[in-house]
């Protein structure tokens, strides 16, 4: 038993899953209709954006990079690909216009691939930069001006579910069929990283990049190939919020790049590289949902939940960080102050 217990505390994804247990319990005693199937499902609804973002920026850190520009990419690419489908007339299938918009997102995110790659400039200071950038020419070209008028596509997916639960007094709970969407290309993910050339390549590159180059692994490459990830995820998901609110606005997640980070991070992600999962980031973004969807449900304002996010990231650095030092102490290794 005690084995067991060892084990289940040395998985960060098994004591991830246990506090989402307890905090949902927690809530659950102060809100009883926490557990409804309305709330659990807007949990669930709440995940998708951010979501897929964060699976973006999970292969930048494992990576050993950084990329907090995935909100200012997620809504040019989303802005640009509703514009020019509006203007066309398009009346395509939706999937179209999530490939567009991934494609431009790639395209952005590669932006940011070669200023880091090719010209070796520091990661976070590039995003920073494409963040104001990009954000900025939004405001110079577009201004606040939201579209509120979708192709019929768009707003038919936006009004889409998976399935729907009557409530006992009788209102509707649809559960977003964006979710499916998330659920696979978490999967896809998953499997890309775990088993193939690729995925491995990026693990070798954020653990030791001198170690990698000496075993032949394209560096710039990878690194490009991270950074188009996360825009063409970003891509995705700005799209996805679109269709979700069913109208373009060019300011609808802004600023959502800490609530990224915070859920990467916390799920096991390291900033210097080489570590993180995919189920590790799906359970640190479905943390910060359930804390950001129940503060009022709870009774508590609305206005804490920075505190609560940026305590989230303080938790995800400090966490691995100490759990590394007493292993170095178990193996007798002096760590470095």
């Amino acid at each position: 038993m005690g084995e067991l217990t060892k084990r289940i505390a040395s998985r960060h994804e098994s004591v991830l899953a246990i506090a989402i247990c307890v905090l949902a319990v927690t809530f659950a005693f102060a809100a009883p209709s926490f557990f409804s199937a309305g709330h659990m499902f807007s949990i669930m609804r709440s995940m998708i954006v951010i979501g897929i973002m964060a699976l973006g920026l999970l292969v930048v850190l494992i990576s050993g990079g950084i990329d907090v520009s995935v909100s200012a990419s997620a809504v040019a690419s989303m802005y640009v690909t509703v514009v020019t489908l509006t203007e066309i007339g398009y009346e395509g299938p939706v999937i179209i216009a999530f490939l567009m918009s991934a494609t431009i997102g790639a395209a952005l995110g590669l932006v940011n691939g070669v200023l880091v790659s090719l010209f070796k400039l520091p990661a976070l200071i590039v995003t920073l930069g494409t963040l104001t950038l990009y954000r900025g020419a939004l405001l110079a070209f577009v201004g606040t001006d939201r579209i509120m008028t979708l192709p019929a596509q768009m707003s038919d997916f936006g009004r889409s579910s998976v399935v729907t639960v009557s409530s006992a007094n009788g209102a509707q709970a649809p559960l977003h069929t964006g979710v499916v969407v998330l659920a696979g290309l978490a999967v896809a993910l998953t499997l890309a990283l775990r088993y193939t050339n690729w995925g491995r390549a990026v693990y070798a590159l954020g653990g030791n990049p001198e170690a990698a180059r000496r075993l032949g692994i394209p560096i710039t490459s990878v690194r490009l190939s991270v950074f188009a990830v996360s825009g063409a995820l970003a891509g995705v998901a700005g799209l996805m919020s679109a269709t979700m609110i069913r109208a373009a606005d060019p300011f609808t997640i802004v600023g959502s790049e800490l609530m990224v980070l915070a859920a990467v991070v916390l799920g096991g992600a390291s900033i210097a590289g080489g570590r993180g999962t995919v189920l590790g980031t799906i359970l640190g973004v479905l943390l910060i949902t359930l804390v950001d969807s129940s503060l009022v449900l709870v009774g508590i304002p609305s206005a804490w939940k920075q505190v609560f996010v940026g305590a989230f990231v303080l938790l995800g650095v400090a966490l691995p960080a100490i759990r590394r030092r007493r292993a170095e102490r178990r193996r007798g290794v002096v760590a470095s102050v």
